[in-house]
């Protein structure tokens, strides 16, 4: 379930949104509301295991040979840490981080994963994976992509509520496979 709200104080603006919900009829089914409100009774427990899980992956990815960078709010190198730490007290399942041999490493890498699953989307209950250069953003022009930090590298990774142990062992065992560059059998760019 995907679902969300927007609020305001600024009475122009409020009425505006309620024009547009009005028009586009862009509010919750029944269905879609209790989904929401039995989520809602759990949220705080799987947005600590998203985050203690995040938390020990970008530990682990940050070390990694054959990663660059990692990107997540809770690592000490992350640029904004301070700002991060003053705004929240959890930093949540999302984090990104960059193969050092590139394109292929990711499309080998998105081959090769077994508990991870290929999704254009992210945030689930498991653990998703995106390669944007291959996947989401492959259409979008070189020049562009890597002006708002979409290299060829980039990996980005939405941690479930699996045990970290298990995410960290389908990551070394793909990366294993992407430095090598074997061709596994199950997704392959078209770009």
């Amino acid at each position: 379930l995907v679902a969300g709200c927007n609020r305001t104080a600024d009475e122009r603006i409020l009425d505006r949104l309620r024009l547009i919900r009005k028009t586009l009829g862009s509010i919750q089914s029944p269905h879609e509301a209790w989904l929401t409100a039995r989520g809602i009774k759990t949220l705080p427990l799987r947005l600590q295991q998203h985050s203690r899980a995040a938390q020990v992956v970008a530990e682990w990815l940050e070390q990694h040979p054959d990663v660059s960078r990692v990107n997540y709010p809770g690592l000490a190198s992350f640029p904004q840490r301070d700002l991060a730490e003053r705004q929240h007290a959890l930093h949540g399942g999302m984090l990104s981080f960059e193969l050092k041999q590139g394109a292929e490493a990711g499309i080998a890498l998105m081959n090769a994963v077994r508990l991870c699953v290929l999704a254009e989307n992210l945030g689930a209950a498991e653990t998703l994976i995106t390669h944007p250069v291959s996947m989401t953003h492959g259409d979008v022009p070189r020049e562009m992509r890597e002006r708002i930090g979409i290299t060829d590298g980039l990996v980005r990774l939405s941690v479930g509520l699996e045990d970290p142990r298990d995410i960290i062992a389908d990551l070394s065992q793909a990366l294993e496979v992407a430095r090598k560059n074997e061709p596994v059998a199950t997704y392959s760019s078209t770009r």
